[in-house]
């Protein structure tokens, strides 16, 4: 069973940037699928990014291709989401999760394992 430990939001202006990071208390590569979710107060947790268990193929939600990039770091146990030109829209509490399937989802129910999440907030 992994451990999950999301840091690095924060409070930023609109067209600013932020890294996110996901501490894994043990390796992921290979064992499980990882993705970014968001939750916004009064709405549905929304998909953000995943990587499948291997490779680095990654996927994004339409909101948020071209300004994305999520990456693994094997050595460090760690998953990144980079943000940039963030909106106000994109304030949230921001997850990082975790699936034993091989193939990333879209959908949050497939995933077993979820940090604390992280505050982001958009200032305009």
């Amino acid at each position: 069973q992994v451990q999950l430990v999301e840091s690095g939001g924060g409070l930023v202006q609109a067209g600013g940037s932020l890294n996110l990071s996901c501490l894994a208390s043990t390796q992921t590569y290979g064992t499980y699928a990882m993705a970014w979710f968001r939750q916004a107060p009064g709405k549905e947790r929304e998909f953000v990014a995943a990587m499948h268990r291997v490779g680095r193929d990654t996927y994004y939600a339409d909101s948020m291709k071209g300004r994305t990039v999520t990456s693994r770091d094997r050595a460090k146990n760690t998953l990144y989401l980079q943000m940039n030109n963030l909106k106000p829209e994109d304030t949230a509490v921001y997850y990082c999760a975790a699936s034993t399937r091989f193939y990333a989802d879209s959908d949050y129910t497939a995933y077993a394992y979820w940090g604390q999440g992280t505050q982001v907030t958009v200032s305009s």
